[in-house]
């Protein structure tokens, strides 16, 4: 057994009170890719960014999971499409992201843009690309985690992602290359 030093590990973690702030410093201490999810609503582009999106969650059958805050609007127009289209976004796009994030630009102005049959979009430029539907969604707090089946799936073989950390994106330099495949 390896020990551990202990004056690097708190041994009293604070249980009372949480402060939201630094709640929200500390959570944001742990990196996360950027996800925009995107379909086509009553012929609008409609779409949001997730940064508590997580892959991997079900190999089979394939699921994905994110959380959105209850108070999103956005995701109460975008939860009536039949499908999404999610681009995990690549290293060059923090401005894609940030304007995706808006509350007051054109979200899609000037990006590029690719319509699914289905009525999903996919950003171009992203690292990975799934469309998805919705499996199930529950409560959590004050989000709602939802849970996306996977119906189709691509990787950009030399597309690095952008990672979201200490409350700023960030691309991620280590990654680029060509994926392994067993």
């Amino acid at each position: 057994m390896n020990s551990v030093n202990t004056s690097q590990v708190p041994y009293m973690l604070a249980m009372d009170d949480l402060d939201p702030g630094e709640l929200r410093a500390s959570f944001g201490g742990f990196p996360s890719g950027v996800a925009a999810l995107c379909a086509y609503v009553d012929e609008q582009p409609v779409g949001l960014v997730a940064t508590s999106f997580t892959v991997g969650v079900s190999f089979e059958p394939p699921l994905v999971l994110f959380s959105i805050q209850h108070t999103s609007r956005t995701w109460l127009r975008l939860r009536a499409a039949p499908r999404l289209g999610v681009s995990i976004l690549g290293r060059g796009q923090a401005d894609a992201c940030l304007q995706l994030a808006s509350r007051t630009r054109d979200r899609f102005e000037g990006l590029e843009l690719a319509r699914t049959e289905s009525d999903s979009i996919l950003l171009g430029g992203a690292s990975m690309w799934m469309e998805c539907e919705r499996h199930s969604e529950f409560t959590a707090g004050d989000h709602d985690v939802v849970v996306l089946a996977v119906t189709g799936i691509a990787a950009a073989e030399d597309t690095a992602p952008l990672i979201y950390h200490q409350s700023g994106l960030h691309p991620l330099e280590t990654a680029t290359g060509k994926r392994s495949r067993p």
